[in-house]
């Protein structure tokens, strides 16, 4: 009985190690289309036979735990996913893979992506060095029920002599910004905000304020390459930006960051807030919001800031070719389809345009008008570095520490230095 035992033990375990001839580890973003992926890995394990770990963690942890594997000869991912901001820093120091021969190979089609995501996080200076995983291009979102009130269409018109109507210019909005703003308890303390500001320090502020400046009609940079922080479009955008904080979004907004930003709109306070679209489900979650129902998600007037994550293929992988059999199963249409049925955020063109997503999802026509009209944020080797130094300024100007024009000067200096160091501009 003794030997029938290990005989069958053994078995056991010489099948398992056939079942899962090879495992690959991934890491991953702690993120809505991480949990849809996970849940249909059982479908590739079962395909392939490679086992599959995915160790999902928050964006503060990312870059930090990244780069000391991506130094290593040998790391302990085999694939990666990369946000918009790391590409030129990950792509200049030789850290990623180069997959056209992989695309090649197989005959994938990069077209099937939208142009912008694949120019984001796909290719660089003609090499594909990833496939788009998920956008998350800034949109913004309103009180439907709010704007189809007839009573508050005849008091729009009365006070404005415009249509009540979702903006598609920049001065409609802020109209519709500066009407929305109340004081419904008549406390004499205004409790009901036309915008969310999301001012914080860093990242926070130099996403959310992109979205003022491409509404000015403004950029980042000339035709030539020279940073354009301080033209008047820029300033502009600043001068709506610090109206926005004293007058017209919640006090303390100039320290918040996208998710205090969401929550001051999920409680039923605010009238409009600009977010990353993948936000917007969480407007519809019973658990998470008080205004189910009434939220919808439009593109911001001149154009939101466009973001994605990339996969990627770290040249330390110990197994480049399981890693690439992933990403094309993650990335074939069925998968993406059933990500973006479970709420996914898309970046392939035709999921935008297919009939059973729409059924269930009626407004990704919508996400895909919204990427169609992002707009580029500056990446380069020191995006990173670009973020932290511009973040400060902008915040600085914004909460009136340092005089409007002068923090947008020094904005425009500490970008310029970036330039320089990256070899885009001559000193």
């Amino acid at each position: 009985m003794k030997k029938i035992f290990i005989l069958f033990s053994i078995i056991l375990f010489f099948a398992s190690s056939i079942t899962y001839a090879k495992t690959i580890r991934i890491l991953m973003e702690t993120v809505p289309d991480t949990v849809y992926l996970k849940e249909l890995l059982p479908e590739f394990e079962k395909q392939t036979g490679i086992k599959v770990e995915i160790e999902a963690i928050g964006y503060s942890d990312m870059h930090s735990k990244l780069v000391p594997q991506l130094l290593s000869s040998q790391g302990s991912y085999d694939l990666i996913v990369v946000d918009f901001y790391w590409v030129g820093e990950f792509t200049k120091a030789k850290w990623l893979m180069p997959l056209d021969d992989f695309v090649k190979r197989d005959n994938i089609d990069v077209n099937r992506y939208v142009p912008a995501l694949m120019n984001l996080v796909g290719q660089v200076d003609g090499t594909i060095y990833m496939l788009p995983f998920y956008n998350y291009s800034m949109a913004m979102v309103y009180r439907k029920d709010m704007i189809n009130d007839p009573k508050e269409q005849l008091a729009f018109k009365s006070e404005t002599g415009l249509d009540l109507k979702v903006p598609t210019s920049w001065p409609e909005y802020w109209k519709q910004v500066e009407f929305f703003t109340r004081d419904n308890d008549k406390d004499g303390q205004t409790d009901f905000f036309g915008t969310v500001i999301q001012g914080q320090r860093g990242d926070c502020v130099a996403m959310h304020w992109s979205n003022f400046l491409y509404g000015q009609g403004g950029k980042y940079n000339a035709s030539n390459g020279e940073p354009l922080l301080n033209s008047a479009a820029a300033i502009s955008a600043m001068a709506y930006y610090k109206e926005a904080i004293a007058k017209y979004s919640p006090e303390g907004s100039a320290a918040y960051c996208f998710d205090e930003a969401f929550n001051i709109v999920a409680q039923g306070n605010a009238y409009s807030l600009t977010t990353f679209n993948i936000m917007y489900a969480g407007f519809d979650d019973p658990k998470s919001s008080s205004v189910v129902g009434k939220i919808g998600i439009a593109p911001n007037p001149g154009g939101g800031l466009n973001g994605a994550w990339g996969w990627a293929i770290p040249n330390s992988s110990p197994q480049k070719e399981e890693a690439w059999k992933f990403m094309k199963w993650a990335e074939s249409f069925d998968i993406a389809k059933k990500r973006a049925l479970l709420g996914g955020a898309p970046t392939q063109s035709k999921i935008f345009k297919d009939a059973e997503v729409i059924k269930k999802r009626p407004y990704y026509p919508i996400l895909g008008e919204i990427l169609a009209g992002a707009q580029e944020f500056p990446v380069f080797t020191y995006t990173t570095e670009f973020v932290e130094k511009v973040g400060l300024e902008l915040n600085l100007a914004a909460t009136g520490e340092k005089e409007l024009e002068k923090a947008m000067n020094d904005a425009n200096k500490a970008y310029r230095k970036l330039l320089v160091k990256d070899g885009k501009l001559a000193n």
